[in-house]
């Protein structure tokens, strides 16, 4: 077994890692891999947003602002946030496939505590503990692809991984509109859940054990924090981390708010109306498979710059009077969020060449930080100057991001 100084000196150099029974593109072992991948981020997103379209309906029940609303998806993504961290370490230890199993259904299980909670803080305390029930999927599975696909369709497959996100964001969001303003929002609760507890039970059928895993059974805290230290040692991999963090942010700000803003004048839609401004997230999906694809051959700084400008059009577009307009804003959002999420993601996984698991958990930490923390901020700019500040909030960060992924090209415009 590589011993602990071994690999962290690997994460710094960047030494590559040979990998023996990858899964070629085009293989069966590939199909059922992306698959299971599918619906483990459908299973994850559906379950961490189907909350989102239900935020103005949770203020009016309760009596809470819209930032207080908000929390009702800001702490799942805030624990999620944590809970990968330790996700991590569990699975060098025991395993990427049962950890992402286990997560799936307590998630799920979670779910359908939130549709039964009788007050406001225990549909909270339901969702924190989904959040860090939820942990267990994101890192483990991006750290999964990257060591059982073959670096040549890595990026591809990384891609319809984050479609998957992509479609269970949608589904779960658009879902909880259309059952809720049918059924109530605590029926559609229920819906959900049941459907990822099945979701959960086929992932852990289609999925292949693990072949080119290495248990690290030995490894204690202060080799997993020595791990992390390489990573966060890396100039790139930082800046890579923090273009996640930014665009979760972007991403997260403008989808919490756009049904507070929809449902008001003038626009004045339903909550089912504006529920549905969330099908955007279809224009996610190919935009994802399309960046990972292109990632691959054209190198992922390109990609990643692509994603903030078109996410800055999308900006500026929601800022008019007119809903088509705004409609279009809110798709350039969604195709700009997953080119960049979807290049960078499997960034990580080409710069850290071992200790991947560590580095998609800090990718992670720093992406759902971002949506948590600059999701809740971005309502104190609606709560007191309206949508014109959220947009302006969100403009900064694109700046921000923008500027890494420009010092990140000059310095690997070939990675």
């Amino acid at each position: 077994m590589t011993s602990l100084s071994d690999r962290a000196d690997a994460v710094r150099s960047g030494a590559p890692t040979p990998q023996r029974n990858s899964a070629l593109r085009g293989s069966a072992a590939y199909r059922r891999i992306t698959v299971a991948l599918f619906c483990s981020g459908f299973a994850t997103f559906s379950l961490l947003y189907c909350v989102q379209p239900l935020l103005p309906e949770f203020a009016r029940e309760f009596g809470v602002g819209a930032a207080g609303a908000s929390l009702a998806l800001s702490l799942s993504t805030a624990l999620l946030a944590v809970s990968i961290a330790v996700a991590g370490m569990v699975s060098e230890r025991y395993g990427r496939r049962e950890l992402m199993f286990a997560s799936m259904a307590v998630a799920a299980g979670c779910n359908l505590l939130t549709a039964v909670a009788p007050s406001w803080h225990m549909i909270l305390a339901a969702r924190a503990l989904e959040g860090l029930a939820l942990g267990g999927v994101p890192a483990v599975a991006m750290a999964y692809l990257s060591e059982e696909i073959d670096a040549s369709g890595l990026g591809f497959s990384m891609g319809l991984y984050v479609a998957g996100n992509a479609f269970g964001g949608m589904m779960g969001r658009v879902a909880m509109s259309v059952l809720s303003e049918a059924f109530g929002w605590r029926h559609a609760m229920l819906a959900i859940g049941v459907l990822d507890l099945l979701l959960a039970a086929a992932f852990i059928f289609l999925l292949p054990r693990s072949r080119n895993f290495v248990r690290s059974a030995g490894m204690r805290l202060g080799d997993h924090l020595a791990i992390w230290k390489a990573h966060l040692a890396h100039p790139r991999l930082r800046q890579v981390f923090a273009i996640g963090g930014l665009a979760m942010g972007i991403f997260a700000t403008s989808y919490n708010y756009a049904g507070f803003r929809l449902m008001g004048a003038p626009f004045s839609l339903s909550p089912t109306l504006s529920g549905l401004i969330f099908s955007a997230y279809v224009f996610g999906i190919f935009a994802s498979s399309w960046a990972g694809a292109l990632a691959d051959r054209f190198g992922r700084p390109p990609l990643v710059a692509s994603g903030i400008a078109i996410s800055c059009v999308g900006l500026l577009l929601t800022c008019a009077s007119l809903l088509p307009l705004v409609i279009a804003g809110i798709v350039f959002i969604t195709i700009g969020f997953f080119t960049a999420h979807s290049a960078a993601s499997s960034w990580v996984g080409r710069l850290a060449q071992h200790g991947r698991g560590h580095a998609a958990s800090l990718y992670l930490l720093a992406y759902y930080l971002g949506g948590s923390i600059l999701g809740s901020v971005g309502g104190w700019f609606w709560e007191h100057a309206g949508w014109y500040a959220v947009t302006a909030f969100m403009l900064v960060q694109a700046a921000l991001a923008a500027w890494l992924a420009r010092r990140l090209w000059r310095s690997m415009p070939g990675a």
